[in-house]
Formats: C-alpha cells, sequence, structure tokens
C-alpha cells in the first residue's frame, strides 16, 4: 500500500501545519475569540460547538480538532432499511448500500485521519487466505437534531444490526488506508476508497476503513443490515465524529520510554 502523499495530499499536510499554528495563537485567545463564527445557513452549527474547536479542510464538508484529534464529517442519512456493505461512503457512490452519505470524498477523510495522528494500517487480504484489515481503531459517533432540534448522539454501532443476533454491531473500525491506482494510460493516480468504500462493514480490499473480522460483501455472506428502528428519517443531516484510537506502542518503546524517564530523573537529582 502506497504510504506517500499524491501532490493533494502534501496540500493538506501543510495546511494543518497552519491549523496547528493557529491552535496555539487560539490557545492564548480569550473562549469567544477561539470559538468558531456562527453560520446560519449551517442547522448543526451548535452541534460543531459542542464537539470542540474545529477548523474546517480546505476541500470537502470535513473538519478536525487537532487537540483533541478528532475528526468530523457532514452528511446526511441515505437509507434506513435493508442489507449493508457501508456505513457511510462518498457523494454518488454507494447510497443504496450505504446508510449515510458523507459530503466528502473518502481521500480527504484519510487525510483528516493522518492529520490527527491516526496511523492506517492495510486493508483486508483474501487470497492465498483471508487476512483482516488493520490499522488504528477509529471510534464513530453519530450526531444529528431531531423533531425537536434536541442534539442526539450514538455510537455509529447503534445504527447497524447483525442479521444473526438481531442486535446492534459490537466490532469497532480500523483504519485500513485502501490504496492508490495509477492509471497506465492517463497516468492519473485515484484513491480506491473514493469508488465508494469509506467506512464498510463489509470488507473490501479497497476500503478506507473496515471491520477487522471476516464479513463478506457477497448478497449472501452480508451480515449486517440497516437497524431501522433507531435510525432517523430519510435525508436527516448528521455529523459523523471520527475519533482514533492511540497507536499501539510498538515492540521496546515502552522500555525506551521507561530509560528515558530514569535518565530524566537522574539528571534531576544530581541538579542538571
Amino acid at each position: 500500500m502506497l504510504k506517500k502523499f499524491s501532490l493533494g495530499l502534501m496540500f493538506l499536510s501543510l495546511f494543518s501545519a497552519s491549523l496547528q499554528a493557529q491552535e496555539k495563537q487560539d490557545s492564548k485567545s480569550s473562549e469567544d475569540s477561539a470559538a468558531p463564527k456562527t453560520n446560519d445557513k449551517d442547522p448543526l452549527e451548535k452541534i460543531n460547538k459542542s464537539i470542540g474547536n474545529l477548523r474546517k479542510l480546505p476541500e470537502g464538508n470535513v473538519w478536525i480538532d487537532l487537540k483533541k484529534k478528532l475528526v468530523v464529517i457532514d452528511g446526511e442519512v441515505c437509507l434506513r432499511r435493508g442489507p449493508l456493505e457501508m456505513l457511510a461512503c462518498p457523494p454518488h457512490t454507494k447510497e443504496h448500500e450505504s446508510i449515510i452519505q458523507a459530503h466528502a470524498q473518502s481521500f480527504i477523510v484519510h487525510t483528516a485521519l493522518l492529520m490527527v495522528g491516526a496511523e492506517s494500517g492495510k486493508p483486508v487480504e483474501w487470497v492465498p487466505k483471508y487476512k483482516a484489515a488493520s490499522g488504528n481503531q477509529v471510534e464513530i459517533t453519530i450526531h444529528w437534531l431531531d423533531k425537536e432540534g434536541k442534539h442526539q448522539k450514538v455510537r455509529a454501532q447503534e445504527w447497524i444490526k447483525n442479521v444473526k443476533t438481531k442486535k446492534a454491531m459490537t466490532e469497532n473500525w480500523v483504519f485500513a488506508g485502501s490504496e492508490f491506482y495509477t492509471n497506465p494510460n492517463t497516468k492519473v493516480r485515484h484513491y480506491l476508497a473514493d469508488g465508494g468504500e469509506m467506512i464498510c462493514v463489509a470488507n473490501f480490499t479497497t476500503a478506507m476503513m473496515d471491520l477487522p473480522i471476516e464479513s463478506s460483501q457477497s448478497k449472501e455472506g452480508l451480515i449486517f443490515e440497516a437497524f431501522t428502528d433507531k435510525i432517523p428519517p430519510m435525508k436527516t443531516p448528521i455529523r459523523l465524529v471520527l475519533k482514533p484510537a492511540p497507536a499501539k506502542k510498538k515492540k521496546g518503546d515502552e522500555k525506551k520510554e521507561d530509560n528515558a524517564k530514569k535518565g530524566q530523573a537522574k539528571k534531576a537529582e544530581i541538579g542538571e
């Protein structure tokens, strides 16, 4: 899997640096001056304010909070009943198999996750044998306003039903990272998850985020469906909040950290 950025990713990475500088400046300002400006055209503005001090990326309806390490994606409910392959997909791709149409490309969300410190792993492998998707675990919550205008939120798993247990899905997503493909004729590079596989519940080798369990994408093998009773009406505006878990420490890292702490303590004792 390609780990280097294209020009677009490099641009957004540079933008991340400017955001970090802005975060430092904001920390010296008053709470009122640091708060995002109100947007009367955005019905979910108060949801953003409740989440944190968000900064919008230059492409797509995606925000990040560098301090809390959050990624927020704008979207809407596009399916309430039927079998699922995705929780969320990019616009005009696989809405017939996804609960949420995200208002951003998978490529931008991938970049946002990298900005807040998430580490991608590898998509699922089927050949020569099944190997589960890997990467940082990502907690997902869904925010929306009900008919009375009250702020509601649930874990994304609550909108997905296991067809065997008839209960909400229990598994957590991982940041698999998808892959890039360069068209040999046009030389144009494509991020494969932009084809639809943003946040999957059926395993795809092109998934940006996937489940680390075997979950076939065949119609006979689909094990998840929309939990209709828990999903608000069609077209309901929502915000997905993604929070990556801290990356697992590599073997030997804890020992290095422990030795470093001991070294610092020793210097403090002798007054260095």
